[in-house]
């Protein structure tokens, strides 16, 4: 058991680390195509962003071997691979679910170590990125990557998903983990000015939070940020 178990936690680490350097290469690669030399006097940074991240993706891969193993080898989670299991309308539903828990999850964490007691020891090796880059998206200390790598694994215990809605709530956090971070925006200004776009992270909207710190705290969407009163609107520089 042991050991089944930590073999899976090895390769969910390696996908997880494979995943971040292929989306993070990418859009790295799209950045530079779209402003040359944007990040040419970021080597030094970029290289602190990337060994951060696979130390992050070791931790993200623990609790989602755990998962996996778990799954397949003692059906403890409630992951279903039969779309017949439950009604059509239940796998858009279940999808956004997990979205808005995690981005709730994420609202309130990310918030907490904000503050000053919290702050230098979790978080400020995410915000030693400056500006941030594509590869800063899983920049973390491990006790942030630790905080990360557990809501979606706990989800997966209590909430029914589809194996395939889980894929794309792992895609969905992947690319809007990186896309937020490049600098610029990938999504058209009349979508992102919007009243429905309004009420979603962009990289415009996450770059203010980079600029200001105690201001826009969420991950997909912004309305943690407009009940609590931290929601500050567009980064004027994207």
């Amino acid at each position: 058991m042991f050991f089944g178990i930590l073999v899976s936690a090895l390769a969910m680490s390696a996908i997880v680390a494979l995943r971040y350097a292929l989306t993070s290469g990418f859009f790295a690669w799209a950045t530079e195509r779209k402003i040359p030399g944007r990040h040419a006097a970021l080597k030094n940074q970029i290289g602190r962003e990337i060994r951060w991240s696979l130390l992050a993706a070791l931790i993200y891969g623990v609790p989602a071997g755990i998962v996996a193993w778990g799954w397949e080898e003692r059906g403890w989670t409630q992951i279903y691979s039969d779309w017949s299991a439950y009604p059509f309308w239940y796998a858009p539903v279940s999808l956004l679910a997990y979205l808005f828990l995690h981005d709730t999850w994420f609202y309130w964490t990310h918030r907490a170590m904000h503050d000053p007691r919290l702050f230098k020891r979790m978080h400020a090796v995410h915000h030693a990125s400056r500006p941030p880059t594509a590869w800063a998206a899983m920049s973390f200390h491990p006790s942030e990557a630790l905080t990360g790598a557990i809501v979606i694994p706990l989800l997966v215990f209590i909430i029914p998903i589809h194996i395939a809605v889980l894929g794309l709530v792992l895609l969905v956090m992947t690319v809007m983990g990186v896309t937020n971070h490049m600098g610029w925006e990938i999504f058209p200004r009349r979508f992102v000015r919007s009243r429905m776009g309004s009420w979603f992270i962009t990289a415009s909207h996450h770059q203010r939070h980079h600029e200001q710190y105690l201001c826009n705290y969420g991950l997909y969407f912004r309305i943690w940020d407009r009940l609590c009163g931290t929601d500050k609107g567009l980064s004027g520089k994207i």
